[in-house]
């Protein structure tokens, strides 16, 4: 089983949390080895009751220990703890899972990362919510040594050279010499996103740059290929975390307390 998997999470999201705790406690060494995965078990109050070293150390502690008991908001920034502990109490509260989103981090003192998440709702016997389990994987590196590579690796350059316009697969497909369908499939298994989330990373790049000038949000959303602001700002919310708004107050606290 490769404790990464959202299918060897969903397979043990059924049962008493104290049991499942223990079930996940046993992987534990295995996700302290992982650089790359953050990895943690919520109760239902968004509390932590189990955290790989990874998330401790990316969150300024030694020992995993420090977070537990904790939400999120205790744990980070205010700013962005408080949007990420709403997240999993929406989770908690909906029963809805997330699986492989992309999704731009944010850790005290570190640069921000994209990383692909899921999350899962822990049930007990009955069906109740009895917390959430949730893993983030740092965006590897493309698949260089892929026969595909070549080719995948110009259409991968036209969508982050032209992020502003839409996505047009057929197009692309047919430079490529491919089908929609092996585009994708082959899209994902190099570069680990679908084309689309490549053109929303694109973009999201792009806006995360310009929200640290004087640009208007509305501005900002034109240029990253967005018709409207409401639309800007819920793709924004979704990736980050937090509002086009709320990221340029960051940058600007940022800049000044350094």
């Amino acid at each position: 089983m490769n404790p990464t998997d959202s299918a060897s999470l969903a397979g043990i999201a059924a049962g008493d949390l104290t049991r499942m705790v223990a079930h996940f406690t046993l992987l534990e060494p295995v996700f302290d080895t992982m650089l790359d995965v953050v990895f943690f078990v919520k109760d239902n109050e968004a509390r932590y009751v189990l955290a790989n070293r990874t998330l401790a150390a990316r969150c300024g502690f030694k020992n995993s220990s420090a977070l537990l008991g904790k939400t999120a908001e205790q744990v980070f920034p205010t700013r962005f703890g408080r949007i990420y502990t709403a997240q999993d109490k929406a989770i908690i509260a909906s029963g809805n899972k997330l699986i492989e989103q992309l999704e731009l981090h944010l850790y005290p003192g570190r640069q921000p990362g994209w990383c692909m998440t899921t999350k899962l709702p822990l049930r007990d016997a009955q069906g109740k919510v009895v917390g959430v389990a949730g893993i983030s994987r740092d965006l590897q590196a493309p698949e260089g040594s892929h026969p595909a590579y070549q080719r995948l690796a110009v259409v991968a350059r036209h969508i982050q050279e032209n992020y502003a316009g839409p996505l047009q697969l057929p197009l692309l497909a047919r430079q490529a010499h491919m089908s929609v369908a092996q585009i994708e499939r082959y899209f994902h298994k190099i570069f680990h996103l679908t084309p689309r989330q490549m053109l929303i990373k694109a973009r999201l790049d792009a806006a995360s740059g310009l929200l640290a000038g004087d640009a208007s949000i509305t501005d900002i959303a034109t240029l990253c290929g967005y018709n409207d602001h409401s639309a800007f700002t819920r793709q924004f919310k979704a990736t980050v975390g937090m509002t086009p708004s709320q990221y340029r107050m960051l940058l600007q606290s940022s800049s000044s307390s350094s």
